[in-house]
């Protein structure tokens, strides 16, 4: 009996040293890389370790981490034998004061509801009531004229009043109802689930002696970050600069809030294949490129995107749309985020892009861009964890940051300070490293700011196709924009303090010089007429000529002097039964192997010039050719 209570004593003694020796220890996070996709994540502790074997938890680590990326790093004169990362489902987080309040507002505004709603049906009783009144009234012969006139007259201004209070509460309803939609959408997103797991990252040491400061560094990758590049581009006039303002959409959910850390983006992708392709034999068959253009046509044939951009709605699976979600096209930093009502548009640099769209609480979505025609339904995600949405941006007296946005994206140009940045060139990569602390919430709700302002010179060159187009575009052209690190992304255009619409970015198909398209400028006025007297048609034995002649006006409204392209075209012919006379062109240049005619016209201010050109066309007269 003895020997057993011996036993039992010296397993409870075990245990209670094994306990002794586990200790939670708090990290916290000091410096986030975000890549296109994913983020790399460091986390610094301190602790006091006792001599011998023992473990430190650290906790409230994301809970989706790479766990083969997981690495422990430690100083001091101990040695980490191990390393543990598991889930801890049993710690929760707080339910946020945002629902509560959401919540609360919903709840008083139903009770508001539910009061209208019992006015109505009491105002409809005594409509009822006076309704039979006045059939009662009707009946009694008895009443003296006096009296029915008021009777009347009584039971008019009370149904008069009826009307209008009942008007009144259905305009109060309509109201409530809609504000009851919108906190519907918010809660939608951010309440799907209270309750959150974290993870525990489980470290064993052996120390051969107390430690009283031991220094330790976790680094891991998490999977559900990212950013985004995006423009805005401003021209004050031609004779300026280009003015640049680089911005990074910066976004995750992976369990755990980035506050106040050392932040870099960088152009890197560790999802991507780093080894390089290597060339096989090939060996040639019989109508096999037939066959690899059949496949591609295949692929293609669903292509549903006009000027390189895809549109739509993304909703959820009850029909209602998200606001807020983040649209990207994969491998590229190019990406938006849907308006209040789920719409967005992005440009494509190809049909064979694929489109990702996430949302917070909902299972992400790819598709290919040729099979894809804009509208997405995203599916609750049963396994998501709690998120926060309030955005969170630290202000001091010196710091140099503008305020974060959540799912409205404002700022006031006067008061729109890009970040500091610094540029660290790395063999494969670009990283801007942002001096200030950065906040980044866990609520995959894009949080923007600007990354760096700049000023380049360009050439700037107007150009028309009358022919197609009545109007006259201006074009800017950047010689050394590679000494920019610019990244894939959307463009904001602004000319002449006027939004020109959107155009797109894609550095990977660049060459020399960077061509961007500024839009329509509404100063400069061009027309195409055909000249009457010269076109007709002769009829001459088995053939018939056609000649077509057309004026081409260019007016310049502008206060200064500018450059003008104008392109048109002579037709060519693709049979011999066919012959073509370029009579006139008007000192323009013309490329033999397209026969498109260039002029380039140097056009002051408030005048106007003229170019054209006359041609004629033969051909066999039971032939029809249109030269419209």
């Amino acid at each position: 009996m003895k020997k057993l209570h011996l036993f039992f004593s010296l397993i409870i003694v075990l245990t209670l040293n094994a306990q002794n020796n586990t200790k939670d220890v708090s990290s916290k996070i000091e410096e986030v890389v975000v890549y296109f996709e994913g983020a790399q994540v460091k986390r610094t502790a301190s602790s006091r370790i006792e001599a011998g074997t023992s473990e430190i938890v650290f906790g409230g680590i994301s809970p989706n981490i790479d766990k083969q990326s997981l690495r422990v790093k430690g100083k001091g004169k101990f040695t980490i034998m191990n390393v543990v990362h598991q889930n801890n489902h049993l710690n929760s987080q707080k339910s946020r004061q945002e629902i509560k309040d959401l919540e609360n507002k919903k709840n008083q505004l139903s009770e508001t509801r539910t009061l209208e709603d019992n006015f109505i049906k009491i105002l409809d009783n005594e409509k009822t009531i006076l309704t039979k009144n006045q059939s009662i009234a009707g009946n009694n012969t008895g009443l003296k004229t006096l009296d029915l006139k008021e009777a009347v007259d009584f039971h008019r201004n009370r149904l008069t009043e009826i009307y209008k209070q009942q008007t009144d509460i259905n305009k109060r309803i309509f109201a409530i109802d809609t504000t009851l939609q919108g906190i519907d959408k918010q809660l939608k997103a951010l309440n799907q689930s209270n309750v959150t797991s974290t993870s525990d990252v489980i470290v064993t040491i052996k120390a051969n002696e107390p430690i009283t400061k031991a220094d330790f560094e976790i680094s891991y990758f998490v999977k559900d970050a990212g950013w985004f590049a995006d423009y805005d581009l401003r021209v004050k006039d031609v004779t300026s600069p280009i003015q640049w303002v680089f911005k990074a959409n910066i976004f995750q959910q992976s369990g755990e809030d980035w506050k106040n850390v050392k932040m870099a983006i960088s152009s890197g992708n560790p999802n991507e294949n780093g080894i390089a392709p290597q060339l096989k034999p090939w060996y040639l068959s019989y109508n096999s490129r037939q066959n690899v253009y059949s496949a591609l046509q295949g692929k293609i044939s669903g292509l549903n995107i006009a000027n390189n951009r895809v549109s739509g709605v993304i909703y959820d699976n009850g029909g209602l749309p998200l606001p807020g979600a983040t649209v990207l096209i994969k491998g590229t930093s190019i990406g938006v985020s849907t308006d209040f009502d789920g719409n967005y548009s992005i440009q494509v640099p190809s049909s064979n892009s694929v489109i990702e769209v996430s949302y917070v609480g909902m299972k992400s979505k790819s598709v290919i861009a040729s099979q894809f025609n804009g509208n997405l339904v995203l599916d609750e995600d049963n396994t998501l964890q709690e998120v926060v949405v309030t955005a969170y941006s630290p202000k001091s007296k010196n710091a140099k940051i503008r305020g974060i946005s959540s799912l409205k994206q404002e700022f006031d140009e006067e008061e729109n300070i890009p970040l500091e940045t610094k540029v660290n060139y790395q063999p494969t990569t670009i990283n801007y490293e942002i001096k200030e602390p950065f906040t980044v919430l866990n609520n995959k709700k894009i949080h923007k700011t600007d990354i760096k302002t700049f000023e380049v010179e360009a050439d700037f060159e107007y150009v028309a196709v009358p022919k197609i187009d009545k109007a006259v575009y201006l074009n800017a052209k950047i010689i050394n924009w590679q000494d920019l690190n610019l990244f894939d992304g959307e463009i904001n255009l602004f000319f002449e303090d006027e939004y020109q619409g959107k155009s797109l970015l894609n550095v990977t198909e660049a060459s020399d010089t960077l061509n961007i398209s500024l839009g329509k400028d509404k100063s400069l006025v061009i027309e195409r007429k055909p000249i009457k007297d010269f076109t007709s048609k002769q009829f001459l034995s088995s053939y018939k000529t056609e000649s077509k002649a057309y004026d081409i006006t260019v007016r310049n409204n502008k206060n200064l002097t500018v450059d003008v392209t104008i392109y048109d075209q002579f037709p060519i012919s693709s049979t011999k039964e066919i012959t073509i006379e370029k009579i006139e062109y008007n000192g323009g240049q013309l490329e033999d192997n397209t026969q498109i005619i260039k002029w380039k016209i140097n056009l002051k201010p408030k005048s106007e010039q003229k170019v054209g050109l006359k041609y004629q066309v033969k051909y066999p007269k039971t032939k029809v050719i249109y030269l419209d």
